[in-house]
């Protein structure tokens, strides 16, 4: 492994234990400056993060907390400390970065003038372990090529991120697609690479975990929508339609059309019938299943976006760890 003089890492965590030191240590000799950006830890986190040799800062949980926030910290701590690298590397703590990675990214970036972002396959470390983390490893497979988006696991140029000002320190969720929105916007270009890139620990094993990411993806599609669902964009426009008229419509027409009519409660049927359709599709049993299933707490998160909006008060993160 080569160190790369142009190249920092912003590591972000909470009481992420032996997850937190791997991550720290798949890093070692391939950035020249790791920034952990703590929020709160409780297990030791920060003092094993110094002590691997990462600059640590640690927001102020009076304010309230999101990955944007803590990501932006650390592009701050990296400007207030001296001259910014050209490429920022994003980790999440609960990830190891895998050899050869970042050579590979950066060699593409410094070919693709017009890359904001390049981001590689995200693998789960335990797909087997229950199947959350099956459907999470599936998650993290999506289409090589130029994309629309990315996750939290990125090597991204810094003067694009410059340009649009980082992350929305605002979002809840889902502030990698919006930031890429706004870098699409500008004519930078986002794509994801044929090579491995980290491995991530997902450590579901419940389903109500499960069902509040799942909610938490559906707050997002929601907000998301909220902010970029003009055309030509239409931002999680597709994404959102599905969860509300699956998880809320569906179910509220049944339960009203039961009240009238014996006959309306047919309508659950519409539940079998898309995950026959799914499986039709390529999908398998567990998947088709939980694809449909997800639309419940997807829509329940869209919903609670648009109660919050009422309410007018600020969101609060939803968390499944």
């Amino acid at each position: 492994m080569t160190t790369r003089p142009d190249i920092a890492a912003i590591v972000i965590g909470r009481n992420e234990g032996t997850r937190l030191i791997d991550c720290l240590a798949s890093l070692q000799g391939q950035v020249a400056r790791v920034i952990y950006v703590d929020s709160g830890s409780t297990d030791g986190s920060v003092d094993a993060a110094r002590a691997a040799g990462a600059d640590v800062v640690a927001l102020d949980m009076a304010v309230p907390f999101t990955a944007a926030r803590a990501r932006n910290a650390g592009l701050a701590h990296l400007t207030e400390t001296g001259q910014a690298p050209a490429y920022i590397q994003f980790v999440d703590g609960d990830c190891r970065l895998q050899e050869g990675w970042i050579d590979t990214a950066r060699a593409f970036l410094e070919s693709h003038p017009n890359a904001a972002v390049a981001c590689g396959r995200r693998r789960e470390r335990h797909p087997d372990a229950s199947i959350y983390n099956r459907l999470i490893d599936r998650e993290w497979d999506t289409p090589i090529g130029q994309a629309r988006s990315c996750g939290g696991d990125a090597l991204m140029r810094r003067a694009a991120l410059d340009q649009v000002g980082g992350f929305d320190p605002g979002l809840i969720a889902g502030e990698e697609p919006e930031l890429c929105v706004r870098l699409r916007a500008h004519g930078w270009e986002v794509w994801r690479l044929d090579a491995e890139m980290t491995l991530h620990d997902a450590a579901l094993s419940r389903f109500g975990q499960w069902w509040r990411r799942t909610r938490r993806g559906g707050f997002a599609y929601a907000e998301g929508f909220a902010m970029h669902g003009a055309a030509p964009e239409r931002h999680k426009a597709a994404e959102l339609r599905r969860a509300l008229s699956w998880g809320v419509a569906l179910p509220l027409v049944t339960l009203v059309g039961a009240m009238i009519t014996p006959w309306a409660l047919g309508l659950v049927l519409a539940w079998p019938l898309q995950v026959l359709r799914l499986r039709r599709k390529g999908h398998d049993w567990t998947g088709a299943v939980f694809l449909t299933l997800a639309k419940l707490p997807e829509g329940l998160g869209a919903l609670g976006y648009y109660l919050r909006r009422l309410r007018g008060g600020r969101a609060q993160l939803i968390e499944y760890k």
